[in-house]
C-alpha cells in the first residue's frame, strides 16, 4: 500500500467520515515493529499485514 493512502471511514458519535491515513500507519507501525509487544503484533497479524 503506498504511503499516501487514506480511507475515509464513519466513526460512532461524528457526522462527517474521519479520514485515516492508512498507508502512513502501515509504514511507521513496520518501521517500529522491533519495538511493538507481542499482542500488538499478534493483533497486526490478525488484520492480514504480511512484513515477510
Amino acid at each position: 500500500m503506498p504511503r499516501g493512502h487514506s480511507e475515509e471511514i464513519m466513526v460512532d458519535g461524528e457526522a462527517e467520515p474521519v479520514i485515516v491515513k492508512l498507508g502512513v500507519w502501515i509504514s511507521s507501525t513496520r518501521e517500529r515493529r522491533e519495538k511493538l509487544t507481542a499482542d500488538q503484533l499478534a493483533a497486526i497479524a490478525a488484520l492480514g499485514v504480511d512484513w515477510a
